[in-house]
């Protein structure tokens, strides 16, 4: 199922934006609550890679899930830099 994915990368993607356009640990934390608040029910909320290999380890994420899990959170995360980017044009 792909929404699981899809919530890594929009979630990936929002905190890498707000931790580049704030740099405020507040906002950052916060940013990162408000990701696990609306994706965590769906994928687990990992929105990281070392977090992904974490719940891998503990059982909480298939290990065929993990590749995919870790590609959909670089990719969110570069997508994150890029809009950053576009945004202070």
């Amino acid at each position: 199922m792909l929404h699981k994915y899809i919530v890594e990368f929009l979630g990936t993607l929002f905190l890498v934006f707000v931790i580049f356009a704030t740099g405020n640990y507040l906002a950052i934390g916060a940013a990162l609550a408000v990701a696990v608040l609306l994706g965590g029910a769906i994928s687990g909320g990992a929105f990281n890679p070392a977090v992904a290999i974490a719940l891998m380890h503990a059982g909480r994420l298939a290990r065929a899930d993990l590749i995919p899990y870790i590609v959909a959170q670089v990719a969110g995360g570069l997508a994150g830099y890029e809009l950053f980017k576009m945004v202070q044009k």
